[in-house]
């Protein structure tokens, strides 16, 4: 029998390495089971450009005719561009095939209601209920649906961000921009986009082949090429995307990558200038998000790690959030649509640079300075729990110490977290404080902490 340890399921999607965990038997299923939480109804199929997308595709395809709903197919579409369809389409839902930034070995579902959102954690646990019962409404020959095709799916999501920006006023700057797509689903935009900004596009790896060029998380040390393309050809900045292009990370224009948690820090900062409101971010994200907030006279609002909590946090504030988003470069402009956005993030970026006259470099020398290190381990949900269990007696009234999501800790010159990831078989560890040597002693000392508790299991 395969191991299943791959496998995640949860307010993520579904993710597993293909062959192993996932397989086209699982995604059909779990078609079925969404469609039939849907009742039937038109449902978007889209999926990123990994190789296994056109495989678990069909199954999608399978699963949802199976049950009688109306699957409408847009192809390599990117997560924010695929979100903003299916409610510009009021369509009942959608499902994209896309792992977002595991490797390519990896492949997954995310799933999405009416109003181009995924589904709560009460939603999801409800089509969850579905799925694990096994037993599908499937109907008859004759009720059968044929697959309706739609090519110009993203036009929706391109014409919200230019009429969401002073396109004018970014135009006039000619920016020279180097895109780095990774080869994932963000080529079929990211360059139309920036021309159509009037920037000089640079393009770098921008065939949505699904060929990584490159680890397709965004982290500084994946991103070398584009530091260097952005050195070589004199850029104004350098943008790279995820595989399934929610995520945005920045690379400065003497080809320093300035780190994801600057993508929302800088991004945050210039809306703030302009409409000031809430803003909203996760538990991990940096303390400089709570520095911008405090600066700008308004409170910045923490949720449990995971777009779908964020947006929900961001959507219920009062008086309305003006922007949000996650640290690993996840920006989420309500304006355009709730949901973390690269695209968007770009938009905004060279927006901010456009109306201050200053370099990327300068915006970024604005945001209080921090470092965050962030580490993993090998382990399962249960083993995180356990350990945050242990780790929140050891450090209470010691200082405070928050179970929001996992366990975060934070003293006066740092802050440690730990928990599991929602979207890999691994435990997350992160540390943050003013200076890198500080935040790397916090890390080494928790990792300390956790060998010892492990040893005395």
């Amino acid at each position: 029998m395969k191991k299943a340890s791959s496998l995640k399921i949860g307010i993520s999607g579904v993710r597993g390495i293909l062959g192993d965990s996932l397989t086209p038997q699982l995604a059909a299923a779990l078609a079925q089971a969404f469609g039939a939480y849907l009742g039937g109804g038109p449902v978007v199929v889209g999926r990123d450009a990994r190789a296994s997308g056109e495989m678990i595709g069909q199954a999608v395809l399978a699963g949802l005719l199976s049950v009688g709903c109306q699957p409408v197919e847009i192809g390599i579409a990117p997560i924010p561009s695929f979100l903003f369809y299916v409610k510009d389409a009021r369509a009942g839902g959608g499902i994209s095939v896309t792992a977002s930034h595991n490797p390519k070995e990896w492949n997954g579902l995310k799933f999405a209601g009416r109003e181009g959102l995924y589904l709560s954690p009460p939603q999801t646990e409800e089509f969850l209920d579905l799925y694990h019962q096994g037993e599908f409404p499937l109907v008859p020959a004759d009720r059968l649906k044929a697959v309706k095709t739609e090519s110009r799916a993203l036009e929706p999501h391109l014409r919200k961000i230019l009429g969401a920006v002073e396109a004018g006023r970014i135009r006039e700057r000619k920016f020279k921009v180097v895109i780095d797509c990774n080869n994932g689903a963000g080529a079929v935009l990211a360059p139309r986009l920036l021309e159509a900004l009037g920037c000089e596009a640079v393009r770098l790896n921008a065939d949505p082949s699904g060929e990584f060029a490159h680890d397709p998380e965004p982290l500084p040390e994946n991103i070398g090429g584009l530091c260097r393309a952005v050195a070589e050809h004199a850029a104004d900045v350098g943008f790279v995307q995820d595989a399934d292009a929610d995520r945005l990370a920045v690379v400065d224009e003497t080809g320093r990558p300035i780190g994801e948690e600057l993508t929302l820090a800088v991004a945050a900062r210039y809306v703030l200038g302009r409409k000031p409101g809430p803003i909203v971010c996760n538990l991990s994200s940096s303390r400089a998000m709570d520095d911008i907030a405090r600066s700008a006279g308004v409170p910045c609002l923490r949720s449990k790690i995971g777009e779908v909590n964020v947006v929900e946090k961001l959507l219920a504030a009062e008086p309305r959030a003006v922007i949000g988003g996650e640290g690993n470069g996840g920006v989420i402009y309500p304006e355009v649509h709730p949901c973390r956005d690269s695209f968007t993030a770009m938009a905004l970026i060279l927006e901010a640079m456009a109306a201050a006259g200053r370099t990327i470099s300068e915006l970024a020398r604005d945001i209080p300075p921090y470092v965050m290190i962030k580490d993993r381990i090998p382990g399962s949900a249960e083993q995180a729990h356990r350990l945050v269990h242990l780790l929140k007696k050891r450090y209470e009234g010691k200082a405070k110490t928050n179970i929001l999501d996992g366990l975060k800790v934070d003293f006066p010159d740092h802050w440690i977290h730990i928990r599991p990831s929602n979207t890999e078989p691994v435990i997350r560890i992160l540390a943050e404080a003013r200076a890198e040597e500080a935040a790397r002693r916090a890390i080494e000392a928790l990792k300390a902490e956790i060998a010892d508790l492990q040893r005395k299991r």
